[in-house]
C-alpha cells in the first residue's frame, strides 16, 4: 500500500504568501492530502461528476466572469451548490474580493476561503509545484548526497567505505552537501526525483575518529544545499582484485528508485585513491552524456568499430542501501 502524506493548510498559506479571508478552525489541523489543483469551471455549471473533495480549488477572472453572467439568483445557488461540496479550500487569484454571499457559503459549510495577488496561471502553477515536492511519494536510503558541478551524486555503498570523507573533500573543493547518512528521496513527477536531508540531521556530517560535525557552522552556508534532483548514484565498494571493473563505459548499468531510472557507476576504493577527484570527473562525464556525448563511444568510432552495428548492452543493479 502506498503510504499517503499530508501537509497542513498553514504551511501552504506561508508559502505561497496567501491571505485568509475566512478559516472555519487553525489551519494547521487541516490537512491537505492532494498534488492536484482544479479550476472549478466545469463545477460551477453543475457537472460534478468527476469532482474531488481532496484539491484545492483556484477562482480567477475566467470563474468569477462566468458566475457574473449569471445573474444574481442563478449566481447564489451556484457558489451554494459548489461550497456544498466541500472543496478543501478555495483560493480567489487576482486579489479579486468575493462576494457576500461566497463569504456566507464558506462560513456556512466552513470551507477555507483564501486570496492570492498572483494571476491565476502563476497561483495555479506556483502551488502545484509546492504540492508535488511536499506530498510525493517518498522513500529514506542510506548514503551521502552531493551536488559536484550541478549535479546530484548520490553516494551509496556499506559504511566504513569513505562516502563521508569523499563529501567532506569534495565541500574543501567547492561543492555543497544535501545529506549524509539518510538521504529522504522523493519521486516529484514521472521522471524527477529529488533527495533532501531529513531535517533533524540536516547539515551535520559524521567521521570517524572525529565524531558529528556540522558542515554549514565549518564550511559557510555556500558548503550545503536544501535539496537537489537526483542524476547519478556511485557505488563505493572495496577494491576486488579478483573482479573485473568496467573501463570502457559501454556498459549502462542503471538502478530504479520509486520506478524512476538512475544510471550507476561503481567505484572500488583502495589507498592511494583520490575519490574526490574521480567523483568529480563521473559527475562531469554524467553531464555529458546527458548533452549527448559519450567518449567511449567516440574513442570505439575513431577506432574503425561500427557503433551502428553495436548492441548496446543495460544492466539493471539491485542496490542495498
Amino acid at each position: 500500500m502506498v503510504e499517503e502524506y499530508t501537509l497542513p493548510l498553514s504551511k501552504i498559506i506561508e508559502n505561497q504568501g496567501l491571505t485568509p479571508l475566512y478559516l472555519p478552525r487553525d489551519p494547521s489541523l487541516i490537512p491537505v492530502r492532494s498534488r492536484d489543483v482544479t479550476r472549478p469551471g466545469l463545477e460551477l455549471n453543475g457537472f460534478y461528476e468527476y469532482f474531488d473533495t481532496d484539491r484545492i480549488a483556484i477562482l480567477g477572472r475566467s470563474e468569477m466572469g462566468l458566475l457574473n453572467r449569471f445573474g444574481e439568483e442563478p449566481r447564489t445557488e451556484a457558489i451554494e451548490r459548489y461550497f456544498a461540496l466541500h472543496p478543501v479550500a478555495v483560493i480567489l487569484a487576482r486579489g479579486i474580493q468575493p462576494w457576500d454571499m461566497m463569504l456566507a457559503a464558506a462560513e456556512k459549510y466552513e470551507i477555507p476561503l483564501l486570496l492570492s495577488q498572483d494571476t491565476t496561471s502563476s497561483a495555479l502553477a506556483s502551488l502545484v509545484a509546492y504540492l508535488n515536492v511536499e506530498l510525493a511519494p517518498r522513500i529514506t536510503r542510506h548514503g551521502v548526497f552531493m551536488e559536484v558541478y550541478g549535479e546530484g551524486i548520490l553516494l551509496v555503498g556499506d559504511s566504513g567505505v569513505g562516502k563521508s570523507e569523499a563529501a567532506i573533500e569534495l565541500i574543501k573543493r567547492g561543492h555543497r552537501l544535501i545529506a549524509d547518512d539518510a538521504v529522504e528521496i522523493r519521486r516529484v513527477s514521472s521522471i524527477s526525483l529529488v533527495g533532501q536531508a531529513p531535517e533533524n540531521i540536516r547539515h551535520f556530517i559524521e567521521l570517524r575518529g572525529i565524531g558529528v560535525i556540522n558542515a554549514q557552522r565549518i564550511f559557510g552556508t555556500g558548503a550545503v544545499k536544501p535539496t537537489q534532483k537526483i542524476e547519478l548514484c556511485i557505488k563505493l565498494e572495496p577494491w576486488d582484485a579478483a573482479k573485473v571493473y568496467d573501463r570502457m563505459g559501454i556498459e549502462n548499468a542503471f538502478t530504479e528508485i520509486l520506478g524512476i531510472r538512475i544510471p550507476v557507476i561503481t567505484i572500488p576504493v583502495k589507498p592511494g585513491r583520490n575519490l574526490a577527484v574521480i567523483i568529480e570527473v563521473a559527475a562531469m562525464n554524467n553531464r555529458q552524456k546527458e548533452m549527448g556525448y559519450n567518449a567511449a563511444q567516440e574513442l570505439l568510432a575513431n577506432m574503425g568499430v561500427d557503433m551502428d552495428g553495436m548492441e548496446s548492452s543495460e544492466i539493471k543493479m539491485d542496490l542495498d542501501i
